[in-house]
């Protein structure tokens, strides 16, 4: 009972990472259940090392099967004026308040190259080298994609501009739950390194 508890929570979790990298809920589902059924962490000794290499496949899976939106949405950033962007606070750190479906709406209300630059490198603590080789983009391109997004980030939480849905208005919840305003902690969310 103890285990398939354990598997749920693991694939809710894989679904997730994977539904803000695609944005697409069947995707998700066909992502986490591949990576599941592929992850065996019977072994204590490599627990920890398995659930980091299956967090990177769901991030590998994911960003293949949108890998032409990726392209699209790098070349719009990379169009982008620079504008005035603020440096990114070294303690920048979501508001623990924020419920999971507060931050799902307001991070897939922002382009999906700057997003997964904001999600690879802050919440899964990815350098800024690693994650443009997932994102096949420059380090600078993901420098960025994640201080546009930071800043998109902030303002749709901050509620200074409702975010709009983009494809997709099904909301993901976690495997359990009832309500879709339950919350969600970002367990692999680190501050960014000076």
């Amino acid at each position: 009972m103890h285990q398939s508890s354990e598997v749920i929570t693991r694939a809710a979790d894989f679904h997730w990472l994977a539904f803000l990298l695609t944005d697409s809920h069947d995707l998700s589902v066909e992502i986490a259940v591949e990576t599941v059924e592929a992850v065996d962490d019977s072994n204590p000794y490599f627990s920890t090392w398995m659930s980091s290499w299956a967090r990177r496949l769901v991030i590998a899976k994911a960003l293949a099967k949108v890998r032409d939106d990726v392209a699209a949405s790098a070349r719009r950033t990379e169009s982008m004026r620079p504008g005035k962007m603020p440096a990114i606070p070294q303690d920048w750190k979501l508001d623990p308040h924020a419920t999971k479906a507060q931050i799902q709406e307001a991070l897939l209300a922002i382009d999906l190259f700057p997003r997964a630059a904001l999600l690879l490198s802050m919440f899964e603590g990815m350098s800024v080298h690693d994650a443009a080789v997932l994102l096949d983009a420059q380090p600078d391109l993901v420098k960025k994609g994640r201080a546009i997004a930071l800043r998109e980030l902030t303002s749709n939480l901050a509620g200074s501009a409702r975010p709009a849905r983009r494809r997709n208005d099904i909301i993901c919840r976690m495997i359990g739950s009832n309500s879709e305003h339950s919350t969600y902690r970002l367990p692999h969310f680190v501050p960014l390194k000076p």
